[in-house]
Order: structure tokens, then sequence, then C-alpha cells
């Protein structure tokens, strides 16, 4: 198990400017200190101001190009040491440079979230680093085929990435919360995980588990101070995987005159988890659905 290396903070430590409160944070006695930070800009690409760095640690299971990538850059840019985990290592190079640059904290690694010592070994590396505050399973699996062209292997492998390796994230990450009795754990949903349609035989059934594997963690685990949400993805998220797919249906045409409502930004994603881990506790949300304002329910 290896880590890319982080490198030493290349910034000047700083105190808050005056007349600036200082956030409260939501649970006592987290250690921070005040820094320059990345931060988010309205388009979300990463620029610097002041943070609180916090000595705490939050794991991205599924820290894909877009979503995941986002995940990975609002809390670095929240002051939190990241890890990062995808099935294809390599492709963790450019966000990894990207907020190492900004002198943010993230670690990387291949990683398979079906095998069970790979996401033990993973969350063990980020507590080793800074206690795990918070694990974000973020695993997709979205394939369609009709019913009967829908092989075993097919139903199977879908189940084991988007139910099974969720079970096993939460699970392993509860393991290392309980003690402290604090922590978050979040699951990314879709429109599959409340309801089936044609050809999502394999991806509905996948998601309706996860989002039961949710639901039971979050009523065991919420009276020993651990949040589980799961947040309902509502609609097609802004990627290239989906423009080459809307490309593919309906022509070049619709795709240069997208509809501005139709798509969901990444960036959108990793705020509304940002604004989950904010809550107090004497108002968890369990289950939140997010959808653009033109999409239709």
């Amino acid at each position: 198990m290896s880590a890319l290396r982080r490198p030493q903070a290349a910034w000047r430590s700083r105190s808050r400017p005056a007349g600036l409160p200082s956030r409260q944070h939501k649970r006592e006695g987290q250690p921070c200190y005040t820094h320059e930070r990345a931060t988010f800009s309205a388009s979300g690409q990463l620029t610097r101001s002041t943070l609180e760095i916090r000595n705490l640690s939050v794991a991205v299971i599924g820290a894909g190009d877009y979503i995941g990538a986002a995940i990975a850059r609002k809390f670095a840019g929240e002051g939190f040491t990241v890890f990062v985990g995808r099935r294809n290592g390599d492709k963790l190079a450019p966000l990894i440079s990207e907020i190492q640059n900004l002198g943010g904290r993230i670690f990387g690694r291949a990683l398979d979230a079906r095998k069970e010592d790979d996401i033990s070994a993973f969350l063990q590396e980020a507590e080793h680093r800074d206690p795990l505050e918070v694990c974000i399973f973020n695993v997709g699996a979205n394939v369609n085929f009709s019913l009967t062209e829908t092989t075993e292997r097919v139903f199977r492998k879908v189940w084991e990435m988007a139910c099974y390796s969720g079970f096993l994230a939460g699970r392993e990450a509860a393991r290392l919360m309980l003690p402290r009795r604090r922590g978050c754990i979040f699951f990314t949903g879709a429109t599959a995980s409340l309801r089936g349609a044609v050809g999502y035989a394999a991806f509905a059934s996948a998601k309706f588990g996860l989002r039961a594997v949710a639901q039971s963690a979050a009523k065991e685990l919420g009276p020993e101070n651990i949040h589980v949400a799961h947040l309902v993805i509502d609609a097609g998220v802004d990627t290239a995987w989906v423009r080459d797919r809307i490309r593919e249906r309906e022509g070049e045409a619709a795709l240069k005159n997208l509809d501005p409502g139709r798509l969901m930004h990444p960036v959108s994603v990793a705020e509304t988890y940002w604004q989950l881990y904010q809550q107090p506790r004497d108002a968890w949300t369990f289950e939140q659905e997010i959808r653009p304002f033109g999409e239709k329910w």
C-alpha cells in the first residue's frame, strides 16, 4: 500500500483578519489553526483565502473526475487531509497535483472498493494520518441493458460495485468512528435509488440496496453520534459521459443548445455534502434529494 507524498505547506501561517468572526464547528474539541487556503471560485476553480486547518481526514471512495474530484477539492479547501481512491489510481494524478500545488493535503491510491482488504487499508491509512471524520462513498456503476440482455455477470458486478462495496465502506468507517463517537458516513444515491426504469434492473436494484444499507446504518449509528446520510442525485450530472450520451441520442445541436437547467454541476454536489457535514446534530438529514431547477419530477 503506497500513498502519494504530502508536500510541506508552502504558505506562511496567518491569523484571521480583524473583524471576521471565527466559524464554530458543529462538534466541540476540534483542534484547528488558521492558514491560507485553497477555496472555490464561482466557476469551481480553486483560489486562495484564509482557512482553519482541521487535523481531520476525509476519505472519498470513488474519486472520479467529476463528483469525486469536486468533493476532494471542497474538503481540501476547508482544511481537511483528503484521501482519494479509485480503481485506476493513475487517473488521480492531475487532481492530486492540482490540490498539492495550492498547498492542500491529499493522498491518493488505486482502490478496488469491492475488496474488503483494500477498503480497510485505505480507511486505516486515512485514520493513521488524521482521525477519520468523513467517509463519502461515491462509486457509480450506472449501466443500461434490457432485462433479457442483462447477464448474470453484469448484474452481479453492478451489485458488487454499487451496493456491496458501499456496505464495506460504511462498516469499516463505522469501526473507526465508533470508539470516538463522532464522524459522518455519506452515500451517493441516484434517481434509481428510489424507482426502477426500463433497462435499469441491475443498477436500480443495487442502488435500492445501497439505500437500505445507509438507512439501516443511520438508525444504528445515529445514537452513537455518527451522522449517516444518503444523497439522491435526481438528475444527470454535467460530465463528459453524460454529454456524450446526449450527443448520441439527440445530436450535436441539442448539446450546443443545452438548457442550463438540465444538468447538475459536480461542484453543487460537493457543496451539498459540505452542507450535510455542517448540520447540527439536533437537525440531521438522513436523505436529501437534489435536482436542477428545470428537472421534471
